[in-house]
């Protein structure tokens, strides 16, 4: 089977600390993954070497059959990473804040395609409005508009409801829900159970660096999953 996403015993240390020890993970064409766990469980950091940003210690990443650390930039044009930074700029509207990395993308019929990601997030009527207008809730959403510019395949989420009210919550969950369409594959890091569960074809508990807990989500008991996360993160983290 080709899996666009396939780690083997990844690990990451710094010093004496491990961030993560003996990753596997395997995500074909189109799947969503929410990754749930404590903070300080390696979540940031599996997402950064999934990204390219950093290198495991130890262990295999591949994309689309391609091993990362082989790689001539190429499998890095096709991965959209969302953050804790927006890497927006307050004092540009939307429009040029895409504009800006639509012509750093070298993206055809900008214009277009400007519009097409703005309507999908749902900010057409603010597309002219200076970013620092933005609430919390916007500005994610905007950042969300920027990584889908360049159309990737792989988009990875790390704490995208971070700060968010109820409100911006919602309209949040059903960008994502449309983000899952198709053949994209997405990776979403979330402390959010109710809304990681609504959105994912998988779920994963991640807790002292390792993948404690994998499974579809159509064989996971919505109802009893909090109680499951708290007993496998109380095995492990305490």
């Amino acid at each position: 089977m080709d899996y666009v996403i396939d780690c083997e015993k990844i690990s990451k240390s710094y010093g004496n600390i491990s961030a993560l020890r003996d990753i596997n993970l395997k995500l074909e064409k189109g799947s969503f993954l929410a990754i749930f766990g404590p903070n300080g469980a390696g979540k940031t950091t599996l997402l950064k070497i999934l990204s390219h940003l950093i290198k495991p210690t130890s262990g295999t990443v591949k994309i689309n059959g391609i091993l990362l650390h082989d790689e001539d930039g190429e499998i890095r044009k096709n991965i959209g990473v969302v953050s804790h930074n927006s890497f927006l700029y307050n004092n540009l509207t939307s429009y040029e804040n895409l504009e800006f990395y639509g012509k750093m993308y070298n993206i055809p019929d900008l214009k277009n395609r400007i519009a097409e990601v703005i309507d999908e997030v749902g900010l057409t009527a603010r597309m002219h409005d200076p970013v620092r207008t933005f609430s919390r809730g916007m500005m994610q959403r905007l950042s969300i508009a920027r990584v889908l510019m360049p159309d990737p395949s792989i988009i990875y989420l790390d704490e995208p409801y971070t700060g968010l009210d109820q409100h911006a919550a919602m309209k949040l969950r059903d960008i994502l829900k449309n983000l899952k369409k198709g053949d994209r594959t997405i990776i979403m890091i979330t402390h959010n159970i109710e809304r990681g569960l609504e959105v994912c074809t998988h779920v994963a508990i991640q807790v002292m660096g390792r993948i404690a807990y994998f499974e579809k989500i159509e064989n996971v008991d919505r109802d009893k999953f909090e109680s499951k996360y708290f007993n496998t993160v109380g095995k492990e983290h305490y």
